[in-house]
């Protein structure tokens, strides 16, 4: 566990969630904790078996 590493929160799941080595160069362009949440950025909270 590292302290002090800077977190954001996902504005899909509003989950927080850290810094990771990938994203070192790109953090300020990070949104999204996951691909799961990036996919689902434009159909708000919806499943996809909603009928």
């Amino acid at each position: 566990m590292k302290p002090n590493l800077p977190t954001k929160v996902c504005p899909v799941c509003g989950r927080p969630f850290t810094w990771r080595r990938k994203w070192a160069r790109v953090w300020d362009e990070v949104r999204y904790c996951s691909e799961r949440c990036r996919r689902q950025r434009g159909s708000g909270r919806k499943g996809r078996g909603s009928a």
